[in-house]
């Protein structure tokens, strides 16, 4: 894919790594796309200004104070189609996500309003250290791209996560963030979170969804140009471009679903809908017998099922839409995910065995099966649930483009 005519500016911190901000530089010129390199102090001590003046656009910025422009960052932040920070050190992260623009590189950052890709490298114990994932959270929730570091060799021979990604694993993010997104202009749906069913003002039926996957749907989603609505229980941050809707039981989300859905193009049921709900909640506290401890309005509680949202979903579903259901198992995986498939009327469902370690409920990564109609299984192996999200959002895209062709 050709960049021509595209402004990147490129940042180079002070880590061991920003040797390979000169075979990115390479890619990215060679791609067609203009590129204002900018370095700290400290990347001086890794690479020469003149290795990057060289093979970049313009010679490479490292001051405020050295420029004919009176202020050049502004004007670098301002021409900015996408700003790439690779490498990016602990510092110059924190620095970002406090909005302390202590040099030229990080005054660029907080200058611009154009996607910022952000390339942390640094040892294991940098990365993994609390105060670096915080502010990695913190930059996520304002909607600056983070492409992970990967495991490998580090400096000093140690061996670990934090290492750069390579260049062209760079270049395929840049890519991907300045080409219009294959969900552009859709209105896509996305349910997250397990439902709360009260059954007193302080009990609940519940379940372990924790909502991570749906949040990471939603926010891939609009990363690929979808017009998103988030419809959740849980209480995680919203994601940047996201609508969200809060909702708590069954009811409210089916309610709140059934309203979306209508204008949907993609409806995603990522949520964790209750089975069953009580058929009468006490308003107030149940409390406990003083002499047997026993709450014995608790003995017996009658039950009742909660609505079936995807399967209203999936018969009232309009032409075109791209209907996904979930479905947590702990045996018989394909064969129960294309039993639903067929009994809900959706799409796609994306079946995990929840039973596996690392996969599903309150785990940072998952695993999952696609099964689409038509179509053989396809199986997704264990990811960060980013990842997870982008496999599903490729199988939407395809069952879209299959109807259009």
């Amino acid at each position: 894919m050709s960049l021509r005519g595209k402004h990147i500016v490129l940042c180079v911190s002070g880590g061991i790594a920003a040797y390979k901000a000169v075979e990115l530089c390479r890619l990215l010129v060679d791609a067609g796309a203009h590129v204002a390199p900018v370095m700290t102090a400290d990347a001086e001590h890794f690479i020469g200004k003149t290795t990057l003046s060289a093979l970049a656009s313009e010679p490479v910025h490292t001051t405020l104070w050295d420029d004919a422009n009176p202020i050049p960052h502004t004007r670098l932040a301002q021409r900015a189609d996408l700003i790439v920070v690779a490498p990016a050190t602990a510092r110059v992260i924190g620095s970002y996500a406090a909005g302390i623009s202590s040099d030229f590189l990080t005054a660029t950052l907080i200058a611009t309003r154009a996607p910022v890709l952000v390339c942390p490298a640094m040892h294991t114990e940098m990365w993994e250290h609390a105060s670096v994932q915080e502010n990695i959270a913190t930059l996520r929730r304002r909607g600056v791209h983070i492409l992970e570091p990967e495991t490998g060799r580090l400096a000093g021979g140690d061996v670990g996560a934090g290492r750069l990604a390579e260049p062209q694993r760079i270049y395929s993010e840049v890519e991907q963030l300045l080409t219009p997104g294959d969900l552009y202009g859709a209105h896509v749906v996305v349910t997250a979170g397990g439902t709360r069913e009260p059954i007193d003002a302080v009990r609940v039926i519940a379940n372990r969804s924790t909502g991570k996957q749906g949040y990471a749907i939603a926010s891939e989603a609009v990363a690929r140009g979808a017009k998103v609505t988030l419809i959740s229980t849980a209480d995680l941050p919203t994601p940047f471009g996201v609508n969200l809707v809060q909702v708590e039981t069954a009811q409210q989300m089916m309610d709140a679903v059934n309203a979306e859905a209508k204008s949907a193009d993609v409806v995603v049921m990522a949520a964790a809908v209750a089975d069953v709900r009580p058929v009468r909640a006490a308003a107030h506290k149940l409390k406990k017998d003083p002499l047997t401890g026993r709450i014995s309005d608790l003995d017996a509680i009658e039950l009742e099922a909660t609505p079936d949202i995807l399967a209203g979903l999936g018969k009232n579903k309009p032409a075109g839409q791209v209907l996904v259901g979930f479905a947590a198992e702990t045996e018989n995986l394909v064969a129960n995910a294309q039993s639903k498939l067929e009994r809900k009327g959706a799409d796609l469902i994306v079946a995990n065995d929840v039973s596996q370690v690392g996969v599903g409920f309150a785990h940072a990564t998952n695993a999952v099966t696609l099964v689409a109609r038509g179509a053989e299984p396809v199986e997704v192996a264990l990811a960060d649930k980013r990842s997870i999200a982008r496999s599903v959002l490729n199988a939407v895209v395809a069952i879209r483009s299959s109807r259009t062709n």
